[in-house]
């Protein structure tokens, strides 16, 4: 029988520290090095953050290390596909485009007395005080996105309400990791802010999913019955995300500096 005080003991927590490594071009590279009590093997990934290596808790730094050494070419390969020099940034009077839609918009810049991108017919118009910061820069691209995704939201929603047992409680955009979205217990509905820069039609079937759980919890068949009916090209968008979705989030991630 186990102990009662173990049962009472919290439960290890991942910890992390950097690896400094040279690859066979010879760039050096950090890696996060994670100590993860949910590892069951040493596993090396890469996406638009960089690259962690996880190790079980009885796994030796030394035998991390070897293996990251066994996969250095793997390792450069995933880094030049991740390269973030590929990704849009955001530099005041140097920025000539950002994304929206799936498209590239131009890009101006001009003075104003507070910090504002909005659309006109020209394309995008970015107004700043000439003392502005890196992080009024960037809290005004968030706001303006933001914005723009509210729009999309009102054009879709409201057709598909009277499909649904309940309107959902609340819609929030968060920069979000790896999902695309989530409902919570409550009705709450969040959607990850770089769908914004997707192609409309799968932003819109991201809604429409985490809609369907308003009606079905689960991913069971009964469930993509559900969504099958109200966006029948569900396959084709989540191919689309299988192709594009980590360059998306890159590319949020890149011009928000998150």
């Amino acid at each position: 029988m186990p102990s009662p005080f173990r049962l009472l003991a919290p439960a290890p927590r991942a910890t992390r520290d950097t690896l400094s490594v040279v690859l066979p071009d010879g760039r050096h590279v950090d890696i996060t090095r994670v100590r993860d009590p949910r590892a069951r093997r040493l596993r090396l990934s890469v996406d638009e953050r960089g690259a962690r290596l996880s190790l079980p808790l009885r796994a030796s730094l030394v035998s991390g290390d070897r293996f990251v050494a066994e996969h250095r070419d793997w390792l450069a390969r995933q880094l030049d596909h991740f390269a973030m020099d590929a990704l849009p940034h955001l530099q005041r009077d140097q920025t000539t485009a950002l994304p929206l839609r799936d498209a590239q918009l131009p890009l101006r810049w001009g003075e104003g007395r507070y910090a504002r991108l909005h659309e006109d017919a020209d394309g995008l118009l970015f107004t700043l005080p000439v003392r502005a910061g890196e992080a009024a820069l960037r809290r005004a691209l968030r706001d303006f996105y933001e914005a723009q995704a509210r729009v999309d939201l009102g054009r879709w929603l409201p057709k598909y309400l009277p499909t649904l047992p309940r309107a959902p409680s609340r819609v929030q955009f968060k920069v979000m990791s790896s999902q695309w979205g989530s409902l919570s217990a409550d009705g709450v509905v969040v959607l990850d802010l770089s769908l914004v820069l997707a192609r409309p039609s799968a932003f819109e079937y991201v809604l429409v999913h985490e809609l369907c759980h308003l009606i079905r919890p689960d991913h069971s068949r009964a469930f993509w019955r559900e969504v099958e009916a109200r966006f029948p090209a569900w396959r084709d968008e989540r191919d689309y995300f299988h192709a594009e979705g980590r360059r998306l989030k890159a590319s949020l991630r890149a011009l928000l500096s998150v």
